[in-house]
């Protein structure tokens, strides 16, 4: 029996990669095993020279590894392209979101504002800088933690307004998906596989990455809110 392959990923492809390994188990025994977690602990795990054959970040976090020596340089390979989206309760008002002032809006008319640890929290502590309501907003401003959705902060009623990966809130119930963030504040982050250096499985690891680039592996990327890289 082939060995198994380990796969540690962020949140944002948990569903993603979970549809993929069914599809490519569909035609291969290959046993295979991934764990998601907040991709800030992922990267961390990694560093500290936890066990994995695969990992799955964003494409900047990749780097991050492979300049350490963690990840084998020249083994990384694009999957998808995810941008930000903005929720609401299910139920409950729906903003206008329809250009960057209508965003801004919405966000200083909310009570309370999410987003994650990850690149998309990131994007959003900089452009509420950008728009001078960094300090004015700072008191609503719900961190989602590491690993938590947060549109399931969304989804209780401890969050108004929600901004993730378009892929963590898809899925979810309890929410409304109010739509992308318009395209002059959008952010597009393309996570990336890497192969890691204590991998002795290589052969394995890069067929199973052939797949999950392949066009047989775009439909489950566009049903979860993604694009081919």
């Amino acid at each position: 029996m082939a060995a198994q392959i380990r796969i540690i990923s962020s949140m944002a492809t948990r569903q993603l990669l979970a549809d993929l390994i069914a599809q490519y188990q569909q035609g291969t025994p290959q046993p295979i095993t991934c764990e998601s977690v907040g991709g800030v602990d992922a990267a961390r795990r990694v560093q500290a020279g936890e066990a994995f054959d695969v990992v799955i970040l964003a494409a900047n976090a990749i780097e991050q590894l492979i300049a350490a020596g963690k990840i084998v340089a020249g083994s990384r390979v694009d999957l998808v392209k995810s941008g930000v989206s903005i929720a609401v309760k299910a139920g409950a008002a729906r903003p206008d979101i329809g250009c960057e002032e209508a965003v801004k809006q919405a966000v200083l008319a909310a009570r309370t504002v999410s987003y994650s640890t990850g690149p998309s929290g990131v994007h959003l502590v900089k452009l509420f800088e950008r728009w001078g309501i960094a300090e004015q907003i700072k008191d609503r401003i719900v961190q989602a933690p590491p690993g938590v959705p947060v549109g399931s902060l969304v989804a209780s009623g401890e969050v108004e307004l929600g901004f993730q990966q378009l892929s963590e809130l898809i899925h979810l119930p309890g929410i409304e998906v109010l739509g992308p963030l318009p395209d002059a504040i959008q952010i597009i982050t393309t996570f990336s596989a890497g192969l890691c250096a204590s991998s002795n499985q290589a052969e394995a690891v890069r067929a199973m990455l052939d797949f999950m680039v392949s066009p047989a592996a775009t439909a489950a990327k566009l049903a979860n809110g993604m694009a081919p890289a």
